[in-house]
């Protein structure tokens, strides 16, 4: 009987990839970068894939679904978003979708984001260049003067598994008053960390730290544009590891100009990969290239889910990470 056959549309880390390679016949993209839309869709029509292994660059619709062919029975998303994929199309084709979600995700991305906070209280990259430029000439009582993160109060946007997370070692380590706003009280939150829910208005007029944790739909598409950052206090700090369109950038660039905020830690961008020049050269941001989960153990964690949710699909089994 002939193998089935698995296209991975980027190199990943290896785990996920050994498991598919001891089943199944595994083509991997073999350049650092995403695949062109046109390779992609050529790939897919000659060789009549059984599954498909994407990354968030691919843009999964009706026509890369079309070129697949009718045996494609299964993409298997290697993120824990699927904005990516056009998932009406896939149900239509019968085709199933899978993520890749995991308390390792969340606990990297927590971590990611606390570095990000102190790094902007504590003006790390700053003094990191201020070091690298050959400025430090003498100690001064003022010199890159930040601030301290214990007793702050810190507002969570989204109270879901990353939030709690940061609610847990903020409030346990560094004693933070936790505001979040959320669809739902999160009661274990409220009970172990003394987190209080209220409204977004009245999270951003009282947080020193406004940390951002929701998911890209459309009613949180710009959810913080110029109003909200009116709101914030002129020494609060914005971070957002979740999704880009949830900052309306040009609101954001405006408010660090203006220094009405203290300053802003960004992990994605609104129109990703393309980073603003003013959020690459202001002094009081900090950008990194959506690298909150970009640890080893979790990405590693990530190839195994997407090739376990692979061999169910394939094994005729429900995989764990279904998304329809």
């Amino acid at each position: 009987m002939a193998r089935k056959k698995i296209l991975i549309t980027r190199e990943i880390p290896d785990e996920g990839v050994k498991m598919l390679k001891k089943k199944f016949d595994v083509d991997i993209y073999p350049h650092d970068r995403p695949i062109p839309r046109r390779e992609l869709i050529k790939r897919l029509q000659s060789k009549r894939y059984d599954a498909l292994l994407s990354i968030l660059t691919d843009n999964i619709d009706a026509k890369v679904l079309d070129a697949a062919g009718g045996q494609l029975m299964v993409v298997a998303n290697y993120a824990v978003g699927y904005n990516n994929i056009d998932l009406e199309a896939a149900k239509e084709r019968k085709v199933i979708i899978t993520n890749t979600p995991g308390p390792e995700i969340s606990e990297s991305v927590a971590e990611h984001t606390i570095a990000l906070m102190f790094g902007l209280a504590h003006r790390i990259v700053e003094g990191d260049d201020y070091a690298r430029a050959g400025r430090y000439k003498y100690w001064g009582p003022q010199l890159l003067l930040g601030s301290d993160i214990v007793n702050k109060t810190v507002g969570i946007v989204g109270m879901g598994r990353i939030g709690s997370s940061i609610a847990k070692r903020l409030h346990d380590g560094f004693g933070v008053k936790i505001l979040y706003t959320n669809r739902s009280n999160n009661k274990d939150a409220e009970k172990q960390f003394g987190a209080k829910r209220v409204s977004l208005n009245e999270l951003l007029k009282r947080s020193d730290f406004v940390t951002l944790h929701v998911p890209l739909l459309p009613e949180t598409h710009h959810l913080i544009g110029a109003k909200q950052l009116k709101m914030m206090k002129k020494t609060a700090f914005l971070i957002n590891t979740s999704r880009g369109p949830v900052v309306d950038e040009k609101a954001l660039i405006a408010a660090l100009k203006k220094q009405s905020i203290g300053g802003a830690a960004l992990d994605v961008y609104e129109f990703e990969p393309k980073i603003p020049y003013a959020l690459r050269t202001l002094s009081n941001v900090i950008s990194t290239p959506h690298t909150a989960s970009a640890t080893i153990e979790t990405r590693q964690s990530m190839s195994r889910r997407a090739a376990e949710n692979i061999i169910a699909v394939l094994s005729g089994k429900k995989p764990k990470n279904k998304v329809v």
